[in-house]
């Protein structure tokens, strides 16, 4: 009788060990992932835009725009997706003649690696209708929209960013993940992320 107990519960705990291992397996690699990017992608320098006030503060992090996810539709090469369709861009950048990064060319399909360029890869998104390529913009985000600060000192950090003193220093993938390294306010490093 107590052998018929014992079965169980060892099949159980071993569930559970493989189960923690599995969890742990996962948790280490996101945390690798985003630790490469930031060791070793390449950096680039963005300028923030204002945000509209009605949406500061949300919890401990900071509000971020960038004038990069302005897409202009000129600028979309390529096919692009039906109405509605779930979307991914890749968005070329350059470097801009005041040392912020510019959108240098965009496309839904892969863009292949050009010397002294790089290219960020967008979250999905549905463009619900593309204007035409005589004027407006497509809004992509690239998942570094979102800044996490101490807490208490999100508000001043959002008033500079809409004053346009805030700036990101953003490392970027070979294939195109982007991840927040430092933020700055008028040029001075304010926040740098650890790589673990």
């Amino acid at each position: 009788m107590i052998e018929m107990f014992r079965r169980p519960l060892s099949r159980y705990l071993a569930i559970a060990v493989v189960l923690s291992l599995v969890q742990t397996v996962v948790l280490a690699g996101m945390i690798e992932k985003r630790a490469s990017v930031l060791r070793s992608g390449t950096e680039i320098l963005l300028k923030t835009a204002p945000v509209d006030p009605r949406d500061l503060l949300r919890g401990d992090y900071v509000i971020l725009s960038y004038d990069v996810s302005n897409v202009p539709v000129a600028l979309i090469k390529g096919n692009r997706p039906q109405p509605y369709d779930l979307a991914e861009m890749d968005v070329r950048l350059k470097p801009g003649t005041d040392g912020f990064w510019v959108i240098d060319e965009a496309s839904f399909a892969r863009l292949p690696p050009v010397e002294g360029t790089v290219v960020m890869h967008t979250q999905p998104f549905r463009p619900y209708a593309l204007p035409g390529d005589d004027g407006g913009s497509l809004r992509v985000d690239y998942g570094i929209e979102r800044y996490y600060v101490p807490e208490g000192e999100g508000r001043p950090i959002e008033e500079e960013r809409n004053e346009g003193a805030v700036s990101v220093a953003v490392r970027v993938s070979a294939g195109g993940l982007a991840q927040i390294r430092e933020l700055r306010i008028d040029g001075k490093p304010l926040y740098e992320e650890p790589l673990y």
